[in-house]
């Protein structure tokens, strides 16, 4: 049976476009006549810090001084957010089925002992049932989640528990299995051109090496992006453990030909070269991750060790967050979002939007055990010019 009420929550960190896709989900609900009983409004029901509000709502309202876990969408609420980055529905990196007791709504914590735990993390709870409760409490029919690998790969587990779920992909990383473009992508590397172009100035007033450190735990799309299209710096990514000794003779090399005496490597979070090791630091959130060492510095120091040149070590992750999205991503986002509603329309569920050979399509909701898709370090990456292929790219997608 077709959704008449849907759930809508963002996840994970936030990326410029969601705000349009959000609206788009909206808009495509009034035309389908799925209106709030009474009213001229869409059936559609934010779910406010991702699934963090999942786990907490409730069909009873907030006690007194608590934050809401919800919020009623209308026309007059979503007709301009499309116009700005960031998500209002806001967002968190919860993950219901692993679940501390500190985060979990006070009705739960009372039930402690009836919860199921994590096979072999008693200190973790698996509220997955208590989702679908509240889902089905308030009504909603189906739920569309928009996030990355973390936030669909849950998206993936409510369904097959038997909650209908439609995902949007979005990721400045890119790294989304099912799909060759995720909403924020495009705004990230027109940003990381931008930054980059205008360091020039500083770099060659003081003839240094300019290290760029930018998002890419585990694949390498935004900093390969990145250097796409700024011809004259050095990629490193997290695919390909790269030869120190050759890059950093590239990168003398690149200053030596360069009137202005200055050279650029941008370097994925999670890229390190062979030998090297990468520490971990911090406690892991929900989905495993701990915080990466940050590997610009660590490069910039052997970059000077080794060829005795200056460098200057610049980070460029959160700025690519925020601000405004492109035209490419609003585009994409809006239209995501009415595709993710036609899918609802037809009864489908378990399914993500995406674009798959250039054109838009459907595939499945990604399955966490599979993890993040990544760089096809042959047909895209030079390893011994440390850059991008362009050539034999004839047929082949345009974001990789």
């Amino acid at each position: 049976m077709a959704a008449k009420h849907i759930g809508i929550l963002t996840g994970g960190g936030d990326v410029p476009g969601l705000n349009a896709a959000i609206k788009s989900v909206c808009t495509e609900a009034v035309l389908r006549g799925w209106l709030r009983p009474g009213t001229s409004e869409p059936s559609v029901t934010g779910i406010l810090r991702g699934w963090k509000g999942a786990v907490h709502m409730s069909k009873e309202p907030p006690a007194a001084g608590e934050r809401p876990w919800t919020l009623p969408l209308t026309l007059d609420s979503v007709r301009a957010v499309d116009r700005t980055g960031g998500t209002f529905l806001h967002s968190s990196r919860t993950r219901p089925d692993r679940i501390a007791l500190g985060d979990l709504p006070a009705r739960l914590a009372r039930r402690e002992k009836e919860l199921p735990r994590v096979k072999g993390r008693e200190d973790l709870f698996d509220v997955t049932d208590e989702v679908i409760l509240n889902l089905k409490a308030l009504g909603i029919d189906a739920l569309v989640a928009i996030g990355g690998d973390d936030t669909l790969g849950y998206a993936h587990t409510l369904s097959e528990r038997g909650f209908p779920v439609v995902g949007i992909p979005k990721t400045m990383d890119n790294d989304v299995r099912g799909t060759e473009y995720a909403i924020g992508f495009k705004t990230a590397l027109s940003r990381a051109d931008e930054f980059i172009n205008r360091q020039r100035t500083h770099l060659g007033s003081h003839e240094m090496v300019g290290v760029f450190r930018i998002f890419g735990r585990n694949a390498g799309f935004t900093s390969l992006g990145t250097a796409m299209a700024i011809s004259d710096i050095r990629s490193v990514i997290p695919e390909h453990a790269f030869d120190l000794e050759r890059l950093c003779d590239v990168v003398k090399a690149d200053r030596e030909a360069n009137r202005s005496r200055y050279a650029m490597v941008i370097a994925s979070e999670g890229a390190m070269w062979k030998g090297g090791r990468l520490e971990e630091t911090g406690p892991a959130d929900a989905y495993g991750h701990r915080k990466k060492a940050d590997v610009g510095q660590q490069l910039a120091g052997e970059i000077t060790r080794r060829t005795g040149l200056a460098t200057r070590v610049q980070e460029i992750t959160y700025d690519l967050r925020s601000g405004d999205p492109d035209a490419l991503d609003k585009m994409v986002a809006t239209t995501f979002g009415a595709m993710a509603v036609d899918l609802l329309a037809k009864g489908e569920a378990d399914r993500m939007v995406c674009i798959e050979g250039g054109s838009y399509a459907t595939a499945a909701l990604p399955d966490p055990a599979l993890g993040a898709r990544t760089v096809d370090v042959a047909s895209c990456y030079d390893t011994e010019r440390f850059r991008p292929v362009f050539s034999g790219r004839l047929g082949r997608p345009v974001f990789f």
